[in-house]
C-alpha cells in the first residue's frame, strides 16, 4: 500500500498529467527498449526517427498505442471484452495523460479479390444507398434495398456465379492439353496420376474405348463422352490385359481383377476442386480449369433487376469501374440545389430529390479527400490485393480525415511509403487536418520531408536491436543538432551529402514496345544494361505495371522462367483472385546482355513461422552442420538433419517444432502459448543437450544478426551470409525470427541478400520494387553500396524508387508520368540524373534538383 503522501502525489501528477497537455512515459522496456522514460506532447505532431530495428515502433505501437488499446478494452463491458482478440500488457512502468488512439499501420491488402477500394474507404456503401434511394429505376420495378446492390450478399449476387463475376469450367483443351497423345499415353492430362488415372483408363478398356489412338483422331463423339459425361457406369476390369484379352476375357465372363466405376474428366475435375481437403490436388485440378466473363451478368458480379438500375445513366458496376477522380466530376452536378433540372429529375418527388443531394454531396466530399490524397487514378472496384501499402494506408487515412474524431492519438507506420514527394505535400496537408481538429500524431517515419514538418521528434537509437533502445532526443527538432549520437542528425540538417560519381555508361539497351498494362497504351522503353536505372514517377504513373508487372513478364517469357518463377504462388488456388492480365508487348533488342532475372521484391519469405531469415538465406545450412561436427554430436551419431526444427528426430513433438501450441478457447478467438515442453525453444531434450561453444541450438536461433557475427568469428560456413545480412541493415533481426513477423522491406532486404551472397555470374537482371521502404537514409545508403556493388559485377539493377537520394545516385533516370492514371503512363523523362532535373514537364524534376 502506497503511503497518503504518495498516493496525494501520485493523484497530484495524475492530475497534472491530464492538465499539462503531455503523455508522461515511464519505464517503457518493450523489445529492445532500455526502460526508457519522456514525456509526449499531446495535439501535436510527433514524429519517431531512428534507423530501422532502433525500437521506433517498440514505443509508438508495441507501448503508446497497446497500452491505449488495453485500456479501452479494460473500459467495455465484459461480454464485448471477450470479442476482441487477447491484448498483450505493453512492459511499461506507467503512462499517463493518453488519449485513446487510432493504429493505422502498413497492411498489405487482404487475400481476396471481394476487398476493395470502395470496401476500405465505405464509399461503396454510400454509393449502394444512393442507387437504392435515388437511383432510376424502369418502369413498374420495385425498390431495391441497399444490400442488393453488393456482390457480396444473396440479394446482390449474381445466381449464376455466385458474385465472383467469373464462371468456372473446364474444356477439352484443358483437359486434353496435347491432342497427339492416346489415353494410354495420358492425353487426358486433367486424370488423377498414379493408380487412379490408370483405373480410369483400363475402364475404358472395358467399355471398348481406342486407348491407342492419337486423341485428336477418335470420334467426336467418343471424345465428348470421356470428357463430359455425367454417367457413373460400374463395369468389370482386367488389370494388366490388353484391349484384345480384355474383350475375350469378358466374352468368357472370366472373374474380374476389380468392379471399376468411370469418372468423366470434368466431373472429376470440379469434384475434385470443391470437395477435396489436400491444397497440392487442389492446386492440381485448378491448372485444367479454365475462367470466363459470367455470360449472365457480363462480369459485373451483381443480379440483373440490380443493374437495371442508373445513376448518371450507369449502372452501379458501371459507376465503380470509373477512376475516382471522373467519378467526382461525375457526381458533383447532383450535389447542386439550383440549376437545371434533367429529366431524371423531374420524375423524382421532392423527398428522393432531397436524399440524392444528400448521399451524393456526402460522396462528394469523402471523394475530395481522397483526390487530396492523390489517389485519384483509383477505382472502388480496384481490389484490395493490388495496392501498395502505402496506397492501403492512404485510404484508410482518408477515411479517418472525414470521421470528424476529436482528442484521438493516431499511431502512423510510415504513412509516406511508396509516395512520391509530390505525393507526401497532399499526406502533409491531410494530417494537418487531422491536428487541427484537435487530435495528436504520432509517426514512424523515415522521409527527411515528413520529419521536418514535426512538431517534437522523437529520436531513438543509436543503432539497432541491442545496440538501440535509447531515447538520443526528444523535444523541438531544431535541438536535434546538438546530439552527436543521432544518425538522423547528419541527413535531417544536411551534413551527410550524397557522394557525387559522374554516371556509368551503358553496356547496352534492353527495348521494350508495344507495351499495354493498365494506363499504359502502346509504350515504347529502352533500358540501359549494365547501370543502375531508376524508374520515377509519381503514385499510379504507371511505374509498377511497366517495371514490375510487363518487364519482368516478357524477360521471365524470353529466359523461360516464366513471370511466376520468382513468385510465392498462393498456397492454394483462390477462385476469387484477380484474373491475370493479358501480356501485351514485345522485347525488340538487348536480350542477348541477360542470361538470367532475379526479381526481388516485398512478398513474404514465407507463410508460417517455420519459415525464417536463417532458413530462407541458407545460412542455417551451415550453423546445423557445426552443431553435427562437435564431438558430443559425432558421439551420439547426430547428423545435421537432427538439429533441424522440422525434422521429427530432433524437434520437440509436443509442438511439432513450432515452439508454441495453439490453445483453443469457447466463444474466444484462438490464442497462441508458448509450448509446455521446450518452453520455446523448438527442439527436444536431447538434442539441446548438444552444444557449440557453449551455446545450444535454440540459443543460436535467438541471437540477433550481430550477436551471431561475433559469435560465428572465423567460421566461413556462416559468415558470409550473416556479413551480407548486416551490410543489407538487418543485424537487428534474430536468426529465428519467423517470417510472419517481417515487414515487406525487410523480406526483400532478406531476399537481396540471399542473392547477394551467391557467386554472381554477371549478366543478371535484378529488378526491385522500392527497396528503400522502410529504410533510414543511413540504412538506404548501404543498400546502395550493394546495389552498386551487383552494377560493378556486371549485371544490370532497375528499381522503381521515389527516395530522391536513391535516384541522384543511379546511373539512369526514366520519369513516367506526367501524373496518375489516365494523364500518365507515359516516358516524361530519360536520361542521366542531372539532365531528368531540367526537365520542365516533369513532376519529378524539382524534388531531384534539390539532391544534386
Amino acid at each position: 500500500m502506497p503511503s497518503n503522501k504518495q498516493a496525494k502525489n501520485s493523484g497530484k501528477h495524475v492530475h497534472l498529467a491530464a492538465e499539462d497537455g503531455y503523455v508522461h512515459v515511464r519505464g517503457a522496456r518493450e523489445h529492445n527498449l532500455k526502460n526508457v522514460s519522456l514525456d509526449i506532447p499531446r495535439g501535436a505532431l510527433v514524429v519517431f526517427t531512428g534507423v530501422s530495428g532502433s525500437g521506433k515502433s517498440s514505443l509508438a505501437f508495441g507501448t503508446l498505442y497497446a497500452e491505449a488499446q488495453r485500456r479501452y478494452l479494460e473500459s467495455v463491458s465484459p461480454y464485448a471484452r471477450r470479442l476482441f482478440h487477447q491484448m498483450p500488457v505493453p512492459e511499461v512502468d506507467e503512462i499517463e495523460g493518453l488519449p485513446p488512439a487510432v493504429a493505422l499501420q502498413q497492411q498489405r491488402g487482404t487475400p481476396t479479390a471481394r476487398s476493395s477500394v470502395g470496401s476500405v474507404s465505405t464509399l461503396s456503401n454510400s454509393l449502394r444507398m444512393l442507387y437504392s434511394r435515388a437511383g432510376d429505376y424502369p418502369p413498374d420495378q420495385e425498390l431495391l434495398y441497399a444490400e442488393s446492390f453488393s456482390p457480396n450478399t444473396p440479394q446482390g449476387a449474381c445466381p449464376r456465379c455466385s458474385g465472383l463475376g467469373r464462371i468456372y469450367d473446364v474444356t477439352e483443351q484443358s483437359l486434353v492439353p496435347d491432342d497427339s497423345l492416346t489415353i494410354r499415353e495420358r492425353a487426358v492430362a486433367a486424370w488423377p496420376p498414379a493408380w487412379h488415372g490408370q483405373n480410369l483408363r483400363d475402364i475404358l478398356v472395358t467399355m471398348g474405348y481406342d486407348v491407342d489412338t492419337p486423341w485428336r483422331e477418335l470420334p467426336k463423339k467418343d471424345r465428348d463422352w470421356i470428357l463430359f459425361t455425367d454417367e457413373t457406369p460400374t463395369v468389370p476390369v482386367y488389370a494388366g490385359l490388353t484391349p484384345k484379352e480384355t474383350k475375350a476375357a469378358l466374352k468368357r465372363k472370366d472373374t474380374p481383377s476389380y468392379q471399376g466405376t468411370f469418372t468423366g474428366a470434368r466431373r472429376y475435375v470440379l469434384q475434385t476442386f470443391a470437395n477435396t481437403e489436400s491444397a497440392s490436388m487442389k492446386k492440381r485440378v485448378a491448372r485444367y480449369m479454365v475462367s470466363n466473363a459470367c455470360p449472365e451478368c457480363a462480369g459485373k458480379r451483381l443480379r440483373r433487376e440490380s443493374l437495371s438500375v442508373t445513376f448518371a445513366g450507369l449502372d452501379i458496376a458501371e459507376l465503380s469501374r470509373q477512376p475516382l477522380e471522373k467519378l467526382a466530376r461525375l457526381i458533383k452536378p447532383y450535389t447542386e440545389t439550383e440549376g437545371k433540372v434533367d429529366k431524371a429529375d423531374a420524375k423524382l418527388h421532392n423527398e428522393q430529390l432531397i436524399v440524392r443531394r444528400r448521399i451524393a454531396a456526402d460522396l462528394a466530399a469523402r471523394l475530395e479527400v481522397l483526390l487530396a490524397m492523390g489517389l485519384g487514378y483509383l477505382a472502388l472496384e480496384r481490389s484490395t490485393p493490388t495496392l501498395s501499402p502505402g496506397e492501403l494506408q492512404r485510404l484508410r487515412l482518408a477515411t479517418q480525415v472525414r470521421s470528424s474524431l476529436f482528442g484521438v492519438v493516431y499511431v502512423l507506420d510510415e504513412p509516406s511509403a511508396g509516395l512520391h514527394p509530390a505525393d507526401t505535400e497532399a499526406l502533409l496537408d491531410a494530417l494537418a487536418q487531422l491536428k487541427a481538429a484537435g487530435n495528436s500524431l504520432f509517426v514512424v517515419e523515415h522521409a527527411l520531408d515528413v520529419i521536418r514538418q514535426a512538431d517534437w521528434l522523437v529520436d531513438v537509437g543509436p543503432l539497432a536491436g541491442e545496440r538501440g533502445g535509447q531515447i538520443l532526443y526528444s523535444g523541438a527538432p531544431e535541438g536535434l543538432r546538438q546530439v552527436e549520437g543521432s544518425q538522423t542528425r547528419r541527413y535531417l540538417f544536411d551534413e551527410a551529402p550524397a557522394p557525387g560519381r559522374t554516371p556509368r555508361e551503358p553496356s547496352g539497351w534492353l527495348k521494350l514496345e508495344g507495351v499495354r498494362r493498365n494506363n499504359l497504351d502502346g509504350l515504347a522503353v529502352a533500358f540501359p544494361l549494365g547501370v543502375l536505372t531508376s524508374v520515377t514517377g509519381v503514385s499510379g504513373s504507371g511505374k509498377s505495371s511497366l517495371v514490375s508487372q510487363v518487364l519482368v513478364e516478357l524477360v521471365g517469357n524470353a529466359l523461360g522462367q516464366g513471370a511466376a518463377a520468382q513468385d510465392e504462388q498462393p498456397e492454394e488456388p483462390d477462385l476469387e483472385r484477380d484474373e491475370a492480365l493479358p501480356l501485351e508487348g514485345r522485347i525488340v533488342a538487348g536480350m542477348d546482355g541477360v542470361k538470367r532475372m532475379v526479381r526481388v521484391d516485398q512478398k513474404p519469405i514465407g507463410r508460417t513461422p517455420r519459415s525464417n531469415l536463417a532458413t530462407y538465406t541458407g545460412l542455417f545450412d551451415g550453423v546445423r552442420k557445426l552443431f553435427a561436427a562437435t564431438p558430443d554430436a559425432k558421439k551420439r551419431r547426430y547428423d545435421a538433419g537432427r538439429f533441424s526444427f522440422n525434422v521429427a528426430k530432433g524437434r520437440c513433438e509436443h509442438c511439432a517444432g513450432e515452439g508454441f501450441v495453439m490453445v483453443e478457447l469457447l466463444f474466444l478467438p484462438s490464442v497462441y502459448a508458448p509450448c509446455p515442453t521446450c518452453e520455446g525453444a523448438r527442439y527436444n531434450a536431447k538434442t539441446l543437450e548438444v552444444t557449440y561453444r557453449g551455446k545450444n541450438i535454440a540459443e543460436v536461433l535467438g541471437m540477433t544478426v550481430g550477436e551471431a557475427i561475433d559469435f560465428f568469428e572465423g567460421e566461413p560456413l556462416v559468415e558470409r551470409s550473416l556479413e551480407v545480412l548486416r551490410e543489407v541493415g538487418l543485424d537487428y533481426l534474430r536468426l529465428g525470427q519467423p517470417a510472419t513477423e517481417l515487414s515487406g522491406g525487410e523480406a526483400q532486404r532478406i531476399k537481396l541478400a540471399t542473392e547477394l551472397q551467391r557467386a554472381t555470374r554477371g549478366n543478371t537482371l535484378y529488378v526491385l520494387d522500392e527497396p528503400t521502404t522502410g529504410l533510414h537514409p543511413v540504412d538506404a545508403d548501404r543498400l546502395m553500396v550493394q546495389l552498386n556493388r551487383l552494377v560493378d559485377a556486371g549485371n544490370t539493377v532497375i528499381v522503381v524508387e521515389h527516395t530522391m537520394r536513391v535516384v541522384a545516385g543511379s546511373d539512369w533516370v526514366i520519369d513516367i508520368g506526367p501524373g496518375a492514371g489516365d494523364e500518365g503512363g507515359k516516358v516524361v523523362a530519360s536520361g542521366p540524373p542531372q539532365e531528368v532535373a531540367r526537365n520542365k514537364v516533369s513532376r519529378t524534376a524539382p524534388y531531384l534538383a534539390k539532391h544534386l
